[in-house]
């Protein structure tokens, strides 16, 4: 891929040189070709704190940056993330929103408060469990922080963090446009431009727009429609960049996003290809959101940040719980006479969330302890409301009706030291202390009004060993607030609160540069021990058996352990190699359940639902000389649990994808494929009875991933 269509080279090499204690090169550059006077690219991690280089990050994370989000024609977030060792998400929405990350992380969110495992920022935004709305479009780079984030995010980040950080304001002009067509109808356009407002350059300026389209591969037979399982997405994004004096930056950030898609994935024979329904689903969000991040730099020791989110949320999961229509179920026997079985299932909801955080770091004139070691410290508030809406039909009366009102407020203080220390080791110690406020109410009379302290923190050691090898040690404590579930029946009376879970993670890992920087590998071991973990549960309802009684609970605890390893290599100018390997064990500790007709199941000592034992990817990409590039990567993972509830399971895949194309001076032109070997993969299985004729005998039912699609690409820059 030409290095013509990188739009923010100026602005990212200024921002990495400015915010890295190492020198940054134009993000474009070949660390094969560099030298010494031309220094190799240097990747930083937005997430952190200081804009700390991935390489010297004392934890396991994943940084996967424009030029390979391009060289594998993604789209969405979903078209990447099989690039992240030991990393999953459950297929419940058309778009993923639910994610695990070493086996921790959510499947679905059908009813309760928001109370995610796993952080999801994008631009400073908070939208944690509202992970839909991810487009790839004009990002400069995504991050995936493995382990809990204690110190810096707090109580949504037990599992980890995912962070998206699209392209910054340039001060050269640019524009660009890229259209996309593909089968499945796909149709995309997208656009972007960016540059100065001033004549100064004080003020710079980035719109970047995208509207993707595609019928979504189900065919509805009995609609005799091509399109109830489809896309239709809008993005839109602007940032601005005022330097408005020496000392003083502000960066603005709107977002708008919306996503009106169907959902009609599911089948009672599982056949991946063509639905029954008469109700189709839908899954759409919409999300309006903003960011302003003010920093200041004329104190003599220290700086000043002040980072202000706000977010509003519109969505609305339904479904077809029946998955096929009156004339299907008509022609079935049900105790010798026809079947009667229709039921629609939704839920609608509305998000706020406002964030504020201040914090001030020292800078080099201000480090303590003899000048070898920085500080920081910050306060941090948070206000989040949701109300939600539910509502459910059986057969053409209404059978479940809940309105619902949820508002939380956190507050936090945070610090963090980071000191330099002989013989090449350097410390890193921080702590966050947070309290959680919350109530809700419900329309079933459900009242509840919990508060909670919580504190976190991490404790990392590392160690220069030899040029371009670092080992490091990190112990980091991660919590997850408590909460409280509603509408149970009298048999479960003792599930109403469940409690705060916390996770201690030990890490040990290997940083390294060979070759001359030419190839480079991180590696990273890793014991996760989960206290009062929280488990969700479903239960089928044995009268009404088109109900599921979903709770949360706690388990006595998990154990998980495992190491990812991932590595580059620059075999040419021309040639670079990537892959990665997770590996994951899980184990539950004591946990007993019962099933629909009350016998006991034991889940002790069983692997963690979404936690794959081997997650791999394994890439190529190849620039030629004379304009023409390729790209092949597969990507897979092995057999896991669909569920924490019952024993039903994924089957193994790997999938195959390549883009190839022709880069001329202002223009470009793709052919991509994903899923070339039209594979299927499930990525979300439920095991219940959903058949009346059968006597509700419980069955395994799957959604897949996407099939093979074949696409084209064609961009075009204006300078």
């Amino acid at each position: 891929m030409s290095r013509l269509f990188y739009p923010a080279a100026i602005a990212t090499a200024v921002q990495l040189a400015l915010s890295a204690p190492v020198f940054a090169a134009d993000p474009t550059q070949n660390p094969a070709s560099a030298t010494d006077d031309q220094p190799m690219e240097v990747i930083v991690v937005s997430a952190d704190f200081r804009g700390t280089a991935v390489e010297n990050m004392p934890s396991s994370v994943t940084v996967i940056d424009q030029q390979r989000i391009e060289e594998q024609a993604a789209e969405h977030f979903e078209d990447m993330m099989n690039n992240v060792a030991n990393f999953n998400w459950s297929g419940a929405t058309s778009r993923p929103r639910y994610f695990q990350i070493r086996g921790v992380g959510e499947q679905e969110d059908y009813k309760g408060a928001p109370n995610s495992s796993v952080g999801f920022i994008v631009d400073d935004i908070d939208l944690s469990g509202l992970g839909m709305v991810s487009s790839m479009y004009d990002l400069q780079q995504f991050e995936v922080l493995r382990g809990p984030q204690g110190t810096r995010y707090g109580a949504n980040a037990l599992a980890g963090l995912i962070y998206l950080k699209s392209n910054d304001p340039t001060l050269v002009p640019e524009h660009g446009l890229e259209v996309s067509v593909g089968d499945d109808a796909l149709r995309t356009v997208s656009g972007y431009s960016s540059g100065p407002l001033t004549d100064s350059g004080k003020l710079l300026y980035r719109l970047a727009l995208q509207q993707h389209q595609q019928n979504g591969y189900m065919d509805n037979l009995y609609l005799q429609q091509d399109d109830t399982n489809q896309r239709d997405e809008f993005t839109g994004r602007l940032k601005l960049r005022w330097y408005a004096t020496d000392n003083l930056q502000a960066d603005v950030t709107v977002l708008h996003a919306d996503f009106d898609n169907g959902y009609d994935a599911w089948t009672l024979d599982n056949n991946g290809e063509n639905t029954l329904t008469d109700q189709p689903g839908v899954d759409s969000q919409r999300t309006t959101g903003a960011s302003l991040k003010l920093s200041y730099s004329g104190f003599e020791a220290f700086e000043l940040v002040s980072l202000s989110s706000w977010a509003k949320t519109h969505f609305d999961n339904g479904y077809d719980g029946d998955w096929a229509n009156p004339g299907y179920w008509a022609a079935r026997d049900c105790e010798g006479s026809a079947c009667e079985y229709s039921y629609w299932w939704d839920k609608k909801g509305d998000r706020r969330t406002v964030t504020q955080e201040f914090r001030i770091a020292s800078n080099e004139s201000g480090r303590i302890f003899g000048g070898s070691t920085d500080w920081l410290a910050g306060v941090y508030l948070m206000d989040l409301t949701e109300d939600n809406d539910l509502y459910s039909e059986y057969n053409g009366w209404p059978d479940e009706v809940l309105q619902s009102q949820y508002s939380a407020n956190n507050y936090a203080v945070f610090g963090q030291l980071d000191a330099e220390l002989a013989r090449g080791y350097r410390l890193s110690a921080g702590v966050r202390l947070e309290r959680r406020s919350s109530d809700y109410s419900d329309s079933n009379r459900d009242d509840f009004s919990p508060s909670e302290n919580m504190w976190g923190g991490h404790v990392a050691l590392s160690k220069a060993l030899a040029q371009g090898q670092e080992a490091y040690l990190r112990i980091a404590r991660g919590y997850k607030a408590g909460g409280f579930n509603m509408t149970l029946p009298t048999s479960l009376a003792d599930k109403k609160q469940f409690d705060t879970e916390t996770l201690y993670n030990y890490e040990l890992g290997l940083k390294s540069q060979w070759l001359d920087g030419a190839a480079s590998s991180r590696l990273a071991l890793f014991y996760m021990d989960r206290h009062d973990q929280q488990v969700s549960a479903s239960l089928q309802d044995p009268v009404d058996q088109q109900r599921f009684i979903l709770f949360t609970d706690n388990a006595g605890g998990s154990k998980n352990y495992g190491a990812e390893l991932e590595a580059n290599w620059y075999v040419t100018d021309a040639l670079e190699l990537y892959g990665s390997v997770g590996y994951l064990q899980t184990e539950y500790g004591t946990y007993i359940y019962n099933d629909k007709y009350g016998t006991p199941v034991n889940l002790s000592g069983r692997e963690l639902a979404h936690s794959p034992r081997w997650t791999h990817n394994l890439g190529a990409s190849w620039h030629g000389d004379n304009g023409w590039f390729a790209n092949i990567n597969a990507s897979g993972k092995s057999k896991f649990y669909y569920s924490d509830s019952n024993e039903s399971q994924s089957k193994p895949y790997s999938i195959v994808s390549a883009k190839v194309g022709y880069d001329a001076e202002n223009w470009a032109l793709y052919l991509w494929g994903r899923n070339l070997f039209d594979k299927q993969y499930g990525v979300r299985g439920f095991y219940f009875g959903n058949e009346p004729d059968q006597d509700w005998a419980s069955k395994q039912y799957i959604r897949y991933g996407d099939p093979r699609q074949l696409g084209v690409t064609f961009k075009l820059k204006f300078m």
